[in-house]
């Protein structure tokens, strides 16, 4: 994901001179052709987040587009005052890209993961946030947030997550893409953790639950319309995320059938309500915390049995 936002970044900074990017002291070696080939609009500010977010607001006050890149844990919760105060009150066109989505640095430690950057962005007003499943949709996403007029936040993972889009769908902020329809379960997922719920769906298949599946990329605004017309038809939704259970994909979901009178359940599925002390990889975190097919299989036909999981 990131290199291909790093591409895409490139042959819009090549036709737009108003595009500025600024790290925090971040991006050796993958911002280099960016630096060489734009001097003058590559700005390490350092590590220093928050003012990095007050210099990006002054920059779209003289109608430059600056993108703020950094690891997420440092952009959303370190700066999140400046975020809230400088950019969002203001309603300011900040790009705001975040790296390490989840627990992509899972050897570095709860310091590292990145549980709680949608909730907390969620709740900001004026900001749309987005969270893109693979390098393709990345590529789709980066393009489409500098003509957002508002501020955005793009939460991407780390580096060498496969492609699992076709490269033809129709990228739109704030609709969601259904990848897979069926009648028993609906699976909505947000981010990279796409591939799990397609792989999900294909075991439940062998047992002859049709699952429908969505890839909600944009979880704010979200696509209440998918999610009513989806809900309406299976009676029955899990959401699988990368993030804290509360306050991520889980709970808009839940907030949006919340306001339709009609019965229909739901189980979220993501990382614990707890910090991650453990040191281990990317996929030693996901199965600590019930994110593996097989896991997920046992739970799902309990939950179409109703009973508890």
């Amino acid at each position: 994901m990131r290199d291909s936002f790093n591409k895409e970044l490139l042959k819009i900074a090549d036709q737009n001179s108003d595009v500025f990017l600024l790290t925090a002291d971040i991006g050796f070696q993958v911002f280099d052709e960016f630096r060489s080939k734009f001097t003058d609009r590559f700005l390490n500010m350092g590590v220093a987040e928050a003012n990095m977010i007050g210099v990006a607001s002054g920059m779209t006050l003289n109608n430059k587009i600056p993108i703020c890149y950094t690891i997420i844990p440092f952009l959303i919760m370190r700066a999140f005052e400046q975020i809230r105060t400088d950019v969002c009150i203001q309603n300011l066109p900040v790009k705001l890209v975040g790296v390490g989505g989840g627990v992509s640095y899972g050897t570095l430690g709860p310091t590292h993961h990145s549980l709680v950057d949608l909730a907390i962005m969620r709740s900001l007003p004026n900001m749309t946030v987005i969270s893109p499943a693979d390098p393709l949709e990345t590529k789709k996403a980066t393009s489409a947030m500098i003509d957002i007029e508002g501020p955005v936040y793009v939460r991407l993972g780390k580096n060498g997550e496969p492609n699992l889009l076709n490269e033809n769908y129709n990228f739109e902020i704030g609709k969601g893409v259904k990848l897979k329809t069926g009648s028993d379960i609906s699976i909505i997922s947000t981010g990279s953790i796409l591939s799990l719920s397609m792989d999900l769906a294909n075991e439940l298949k062998k047992s002859n639950i049709d699952a429908e599946v969505i890839n909600m990329h944009t979880l704010k605004p979200i696509d209440k319309e998918l999610i009513f017309s989806t809900a309406k038809k299976t009676k029955k939704i899990i959401t699988l995320e990368e993030h804290n259970i509360i306050g991520g994909l889980g709970s808009a979901v839940a907030e949006t059938i919340s306001e339709y009178n009609f019965n229909v359940k739901q189980k979220i599925f993501g990382i614990n309500d707890k910090f991650n002390y453990g040191v281990g990889s990317q996929e030693y975190h996901l199965e600590k915390n019930g994110l593996s097919v097989e896991n997920l299989l046992i739970k799902v036909k309990n939950f179409l049995k109703d009973k508890d999981v």
